[in-house]
């Protein structure tokens, strides 16, 4: 009786009917999966590298760091209003390590399929205690991106049902919220682009990207290397995705889900180009609130398709839960003016917060396309005169090219975040970037921290006597060069 009972269930969606409202119980199941997925790799880049970057005796200590907030702003009370995060009251290695530990456990959680309110604003505000004192390290878009993503998970979930598939479903005001945000990365990322360099303007950017980007994967090299009409068909859908499809995000389901497709599309073909960390895969999950469960129904498992239909034909309305994503509307819609504003602005920045929790940010990326691609490499010897005859060593980093016959590894989701700011070190100087001194007094002493952010240490039984910094252009080599080369380089200078 039970089996016939449950082959009669049939949701509008599923049925087709004319008229019949979209209802979005399987684009709540993707949006948290993924975000589990991405919160995962972000706290297990914090377990593998937070000591040694703002750890006690990291290159840039949060002791040190917290200590300068608060003598700038009167008080740590002020510090914490201003950069609210744990490690105000506790930031030890053991609290770092801890809070990372416990991040990743969570994430793991909600990435099996297992979520509600209360466990999305802990692991919120776990993240957003990192990037509020990860300083240099912490400083990309995709940092508040996470933490404003992480935020609106929060009510997509009951209070206490932690079932994939509860018995309220997802309230549409937060869904739009989804695509609001989508809107607002896609359109902020196209517009800096058009606003900041004419190499987009005049659809040569890509000449130039693939090689010069911060840290290349497997396929960089084939990509750089396509015809020119190619590379040139890629800025044009670059700007498809970035100006033309989030205008389309909150028209009818077909438009929504041509724009939808075409954003995903575009996020798919960067990851394959690339190593942007988790950043891709984080802008795909505002870009699945384009979809209903009409779409996916056709596309997911029968199984999966199936508890969703008779979550859907069981669902309650919780007033609260439609109350409480109404009052979250009206938060984000007042914090969306600046943001808004923003992205109207000839003056446009991207990458910024108005507001200590980072609830509406600005969004943007390669505002400008660097022409020619500079690594720091540095070097060390054991010989008692440091000249140009000495044998000197490299440390090999795990993303940035060092050696000339080694393919680009592939890294992305995961972050090596020393080696994307020693992508940011090669175009500045080490005043701009005093840590690079700290980390070569590290390297000199066979600092353990500082060395497992390298591939490997060169020196394994005794320290170098001498390090040395030396800056390299690197080129790709052509496919077919001798010596089967991945990269050609030519030495600036010390």
């Amino acid at each position: 009786m039970e089996a016939k009972n449950n082959m009669e269930i049939k949701p509008e969606w599923v049925a087709n009917e004319p008229g019949a409202p979209p209802s979005y119980w399987l684009t709540r199941f993707l949006i948290l999966r993924l975000l589990g997925i991405t919160y995962a790799v972000s706290f297990l880049v914090a377990i593998n590298q937070i000591i040694p970057l703002i750890g006690a005796n990291g290159l840039l200590p949060v002791d040190i760091y917290l200590k300068h907030i608060t003598q700038a702003l009167g008080s740590a009370g002020a510090g914490f209003m201003r950069l609210p995060s744990l490690f105000w009251f506790w930031h030890s290695d053991t609290a770092l390590l801890t809070v990372a530990w416990i991040g990743f456990v969570l994430s793991c959680i909600v990435a099996a399929g297992f979520a509600n309110a209360p466990l999305l604003a802990v692991l919120w505000f776990l993240y957003m205690s990192f990037v509020h004192v990860g300083q240099d390290w912490y400083g990309y878009g995709w940092e508040i991106q996470l933490t404003e993503t992480g935020f609106l998970a929060i009510f997509l979930c009951p209070l206490f049902d932690l079932r994939p598939f509860p018995k309220y479903a997802p309230p549409m005001p937060v869904i739009v919220l989804f695509r609001w945000l989508i809107f607002r990365i896609m359109l902020g990322s196209g517009l800096i682009k058009f606003r900041g360099d004419q190499v987009w303007r005049n659809g040569t950017a890509l000449y130039y990207h693939f090689e010069t980007q911060p840290i290349p994967g497997p396929l960089s090299r084939w990509f750089h290397f396509l015809p020119r009409i190619f590379l040139k068909i890629g800025v044009w859908f670059n700007f498809l995705a970035e100006l033309a499809a989030p205008w389309f995000v909150f028209w009818p389901r077909i438009a929504r889900h041509i724009a939808g497709a075409v954003i995903i599309l575009f996020q798919i073909t960067i990851m394959l180009s690339g190593n942007l960390s988790f950043l891709n895969w984080l802008t795909v999950i505002p870009a699945l609130a384009c979809f209903d469960d009409g779409f996916w129904s056709r596309v997911l498992p029968r199984a999966l398709v199936r508890k969703a239909e008779v979550a859907a034909a069981r669902a309650e309305l919780s007033r609260p839960m439609l109350t409480t994503a109404w009052v979250v509307t009206g938060l984000v819609a007042i914090l969306s003016i600046q943001p808004a504003l923003n992205i109207l602005s000839p003056g446009q920045i991207m990458n910024s917060s108005f507001v200590p929790l980072d609830l509406v940010n600005t969004y943007g990326a390669f505002g400008s396309v660097g022409r020619e691609r500079y690594n720091v490499i540095f070097e060390g010897t054991t010989d008692a005169v440091p000249d140009g005859k000495a044998h000197w060593k490299p440390y090999i980093y795990k993303g940035l090219p060092v050696s000339l016959n080694k393919p680009s590894p592939q890294i992305a989701p995961y972050q090596p975040r020393l080696d994307w700011q020693m992508w940011f070190a090669a175009m500045s100087t080490p005043d701009e970037y005093p840590w690079t001194l700290n980390l070569i007094w590290k390297l000199l002493h066979n600092d353990q921290g500082a060395l497992s952010l390298f591939a490997g240490n060169p020196f394994p039984n005794k320290p170098p006597r001498y390090i040395r910094a030396v800056l390299y252009r690197y080129k790709f080599a052509k496919p077919g060069t001798p010596g089967h080369l991945w990269w050609t380089r030519e030495e600036i200078g010390n």
